[in-house]
C-alpha cells in the first residue's frame, strides 16, 4: 500500500526533472559514463575494503571447513540468483532508457512481477537442493534465509534500472555500499556474539533490505512500485530476455561449478583451501563488469545509430582490457600471501599457490566481458551461449579430472582453463560478428613481457608485497610507455584524472 501510494501521490525523488534520452544522445554522455564506471569501481573497491573487515574474522570464526560449507551456500544461492535473474534487468535497461510514460509504467510493473515470481521459485529450487545434497538441517535453513536476502537484492537492482538510464551511478553505488555496510557491520557483531552459520547466512535479508528501502525512495514517483500479475502480458518481456537469460545462465553455473563439484568429490580442507582462493577472485572480476557497464547504454545505442563509433569502440574495449587485466594479475601475483594471510592467518598457507594459479584468469575474465559486452549489444546470444557451454563443459571435465590427484590446484587449473576458453571464443565471435572490428593484437606479446617483467621484479624486492605490489605496478606502465603500447585512454587519464573526453 505504501508504493501504491507513492505512486499516485505525485511525490517527487531527488532525480525528478533528469531527462535521460537527451543525455544519452549528447557529447556529455561518454564523459558521464567514464565517470560512472570510475565511481562504481571506486565504490567497488570500498566495498572489497569493508569485505576485509568481516572475512577473516568470519573464516577465523568458522574455521576453514565451516568457510568452507559457508562459501558452498552462498555459491548455491549465487548460481539460483543468476538463472533466476535472466538478463531481465538489461532488457528492462534497454526498454527504460527507449520508452516513457504508460508504456514504461507498464513495463517496470510487469518486469516487478516477473523478478518476484521467478526469483521466488529459484529460491525454493536452492532450498530443495541444499536438501537433497545432505547439507543438513543448519545449511538448509540458512539457505534458505540467503535466498530471501537474493530476493530482495534483485528486486533492488530492478529498481535501480531507472538509476543507470539516467547514467547516476553515483546514486548506485550509495545503495550498494549501504548494503555492504550493514552486511559487515552485521557480521562483525554476530561473530563477536558467537553465532553460528545460519544466522550470519541470514544477515543477506536485514543487508539488502535497507539498500532495496533507500532505491524505493530514490525513484519514488518516477517509476511503479507495484508489480503486476497479468501472466498474458509478461510474455513479451520473457521471451526477449530468455536468450540473454540463457547465457548468463550458463555463465554462472559454470563459474561457481569448480567449487560446487569439489563439494561433493573433493575433502572439506581442500573444498576450504580453494573456497578462500575463490573469495579473492571473485570480488576482482566484478570490476570488469561495472567498469564496461556503464557504458551499455551509450554501446547499445551507438549499435544501432552509429557503427563506425561502435566498431572504434569495441576495439579500444579489447585493448583497455588486457591492458587492466594484465595489470591486476601482477598485482594478485605478487600480494598473494598478503591478501591470504589478511583473510584466513597462517592456516591457509596452501590457498597462496592455489590464488596464483586461479588469478590468471582475472585477465581472461578482462577480455570476456570487453568484448562480450558489444557482443551481446549486437544480440549475439548464440555466439556468447556457445562460448559458455564450451567453457562450462571444459570445466567440468578438468574439475573431475584434476581435483582428485591435484586437489584445489586442480580446481584453480580448471577455472583458468575454462575462463581462457571463454574469452578466446567470445573475441572470436566478436571478429565474425564486426568485421572491420580493429583488435590491437601487436599489444598482447608486449603487454605480457611488460607483466612478466613487472611480476618478476616484484616477487624479488625485499620489501612488503604491497609496497612491491605498488613498485611493480609502476614498471608495468612505464615499460608499456616506453614500448608504445600505452592506451591513450590511460595516458589521459594518468595526466588529467579530473578529466575525461566524451565517447
Amino acid at each position: 500500500m505504501v508504493a501504491r501510494a507513492a505512486c499516485h501521490t505525485g511525490a517527487r525523488s531527488p532525480l525528478s526533472g533528469i531527462g535521460q534520452s537527451d543525455l544519452l544522445d549528447s557529447p556529455r554522455a561518454g564523459s558521464r559514463a567514464l565517470r560512472g564506471g570510475s565511481v562504481r569501481t571506486g565504490g567497488y573497491v570500498l566495498t572489497i575494503l569493508l569485505s576485509l573487515v568481516a572475512v577473516p574474522l568470519l573464516i577465523r570464526h568458522l574455521g576453514v571447513v565451516g568457510y568452507g560449507r559457508y562459501v558452498v551456500v552462498i555459491s548455491v544461492v549465487a548460481v539460483v540468483s543468476g538463472l533466476t535473474e535472466g538478463g531481465l534487468n538489461a532488457i528492462a535497461l534497454r526498454e527504460y532508457a527507449t520508452t516513457s510514460g504508460v508504456e514504461r509504467k507498464h513495463m517496470m510493473h510487469d518486469a516487478l512481477g516477473v523478478r518476484l515470481v521467478l526469483t521466488t521459485v529459484g529460491a525454493l529450487a536452492a532450498v530443495a537442493f541444499a536438501a537433497l545434497a545432505g547439507y543438513g538441517t543448519a545449511l538448509v535453513l540458512g539457505t534458505a534465509l540467503a535466498g530471501i536476502g537474493m530476493l530482495l537484492q534483485l528486486v533492488q537492482g530492478l529498481l535501480a534500472v531507472s538509476l543507470e538510464s539516467e547514467l547516476r551511478y553515483g546514486w548506485v553505488t550509495a545503495c550498494d555500499l549501504l548494503r555492504q555496510t550493514v552486511s559487515v557491520a552485521l557480521l562483525v557483531g554476530l561473530i563477536l556474539a558467537g553465532a553460528g552459520i545460519v544466522a550470519l547466512l541470514g544477515v543477506a535479508i536485514p543487508a539488502s533490505g535497507a539498500s532495496l528501502l533507500l532505491t524505493a525512495w530514490l525513484v519514488r514517483g518516477r517509476i511503479s512500485l507495484r508489480p503486476a500479475f497479468a501472466l498474458r502480458k509478461w510474455w513479451p518481456l520473457i521471451r526477449d530476455s530468455v536468450p540473454w537469460a540463457a547465457v548468463l545462465a550458463v555463465n554462472v553455473v559454470y563459474f561457481r561449478l569448480v567449487i560446487i563439484l569439489m563439494s561433493v568429490v573433493a575433502t572439506a580442507v581442500q573444498t576450504g583451501y580453494f573456497a578462500t582462493s575463490l573469495r579473492i577472485v571473485e570480488v576482482l572480476i566484478g570490476i570488469p563488469a561495472l567498469a564496461v557497464g556503464a557504458a551499455y547504454p551509450i554501446l547499445a545505442r551507438a549499435a544501432h545509430a552509429d557503427g563506425e563509433r561502435f566498431s572504434y569502440t569495441s576495439g579500444r574495449l579489447f585493448e583497455l582490457s588486457l591492458v587492466a587485466g594484465t595489470w591486476m594479475v601482477v598485482c594478485l601475483e605478487i600480494g598473494a600471501p598478503f591478501a591470504i594471510h589478511v583473510l584466513a592467518g597462517n592456516q591457509s598457507d596452501p590457498s597462496i599457490a592455489v590464488l596464483r594459479i586461479q588469478g590468471l584468469a582475472v585477465i581472461a575474465t578482462f577480455l570476456a566481458v570487453g568484448c562480450g559486452i558489444p557482443l551481446l549489444t549486437l544480440r549475439r546470444y548464440r555466439e556468447a551461449l556457445v562460448a559458455n557451454l564450451a567453457a562450462l563443459a571444459l570445466s567440468a571435465g578438468l574439475t573431475v579430472a584434476l581435483v582428485g590427484p591435484l586437489g584445489a590446484r586442480g580446481g584453480a587449473i580448471a577455472a583458468v582453463g575454462a575462463e581462457f576458453t571463454l574469452a578466446a571464443l567470445v573475441v572470436r565471435f566478436l571478429v565474425r560478428a564486426i568485421p572491420n572490428v580493429h583488435l590491437a593484437w601487436i599489444t598482447v606479446p608486449t603487454v605480457a613481457l611488460a607483466g612478466v617483467a613487472a611480476t618478476g621484479l616484484g616477487l624479488l624486492l625485499p620489501v612488503h608485497p604491497v609496497i612491491a605490489a605498488t613498485v611493480a605496478s609502476g614498471v608495468y606502465f612505464l615499460l608499456l610507455r616506453l614500448l608504445g603500447r600505452l592506451p591513450p585512454e590511460i595516458r589521459e587519464l594518468l595526466s588529467h584524472p579530473g578529466r575525461s573526453r566524451p565517447a
